[in-house]
């Protein structure tokens, strides 16, 4: 049975970029693959972050898989750091990996112009970690976002470099990729990211807060007439609209830009109806799990254990294969 990995950081609440671009995914595969699925707690810490609130970030994650509907019978759910595995492992991987590549890669350089003083070695390391992240598990498939891609191209490098050193041992990973893999942010450029404020919508959100981050979505309503733009907030709002299936209303809206008599203030509010209508039986059942508590705790532990044991059997053939042991 083909493994799959996927991890989610413990900035905040899952957003709908989280959830297009991976929850999505995970839900596609659970029945079909042998699935772990993580809140990658350790990649949260390489950017500034509250250590009294980190621990609560990541149970609200946990709490946010399962109401999206994994489910530990089907799936393994673990919280990274618990996982001492995935340490050891990537420390040595990156004995064999160059500095110079991490250097170039796209995502470390987006991090350094965001945090200018919170560049840390963490940073840097973040792509040897998420590889020894997936290859712990062997996984061959993983659902993230189409801008995880790069890294996803540093594990397979790495699995290359071990096996051609030290023998057959890791598959290639390759990217699941689920519709809406790209969620537009709501500040006018990139995608949704927890790391930039206004630019998401929460899974949690209610309707009048939905409608609040929707208002300070920029427009281009000083050039409205002509084609639709292919970038910026007018591009971004009809993304949406399109990825929740409004149709009808997509092509209404877009003949009213066409025809310079776009009202935004409509496409945003049939847009904010649309999501808090998706949104509402996630919001109902995570009660459920918000007022069993025990019956979190011991999806966890019973997630660690089983993770634990699996990471362990990787990490005995590797030590060996390394001449550790």
């Amino acid at each position: 049975m083909k493994r799959v990995y996927s991890g989610i950081r413990a900035t905040g609440r899952l957003h709908l970029g989280n959830y297009f671009g991976a929850v999505k995914g995970m839900l596609a595969l659970q029945d079909s693959y042998d699935c772990v699925f993580s809140v990658v707690d350790l990649h949260t810490i390489t950017i500034p972050y509250d250590p009294k609130t980190l621990k609560q970030s990541v149970r609200e994650i946990i709490i946010d898989y399962l109401t999206a509907g994994l489910d530990p019978k089907k799936c393994h759910l673990e919280i990274q750091s618990t996982v001492l595995q995935h340490v050891e492992l990537a420390y040595l991987l990156s004995t064999i990996y160059q500095v110079s590549r991490l250097e170039d890669l796209p995502t470390y350089k987006e991090k350094k112009i965001q945090y200018p003083k919170y560049v840390n070695m963490g940073l840097l390391y973040y792509p040897v970690l998420m590889a020894a992240d997936i290859l712990l598990y062997k996984a061959e498939l993983v659902p993230v976002g189409i801008d995880q891609e790069p890294h996803i191209e540093v594990a397979r490098e790495i699995a290359r470099k071990f096996n051609s050193m030290f023998g057959q041992t890791f598959p290639q990973p390759q990217r699941f990729k689920t519709e809406g893999d790209y969620v537009p942010s709501l500040v006018g450029a990139g995608k949704m990211s927890k790391s930039i404020s206004g630019s998401f919508i929460n899974l949690t959100d209610d309707l009048e807060t939905i409608r609040k981050r929707l208002a300070g979505a920029p427009t281009d309503s000083g050039v409205i007439g002509g084609e639709l733009p292919k970038t910026g907030g007018t591009a971004n709002l009809f993304a949406l609209l399109r990825l929740f299936k409004l149709d009808k209303e997509c092509i209404k809206f877009e003949q009213d830009y066409k025809a310079k008599k776009i009202r935004y203030s409509e496409l945003k509010e049939a847009l904010a109806k649309t999501i808090f209508k998706e949104l509402q039986p996630f919001q109902a059942k995570r009660k459920e799990f918000e007022n069993n508590p025990t019956l979190v705790d011991s999806i966890i532990e019973e997630g660690q254990i089983k993770c634990s044991r699996m990471a362990e059997e990787t990490m005995k053939e590797v030590r060996l294969k390394m001449g550790l042991v």
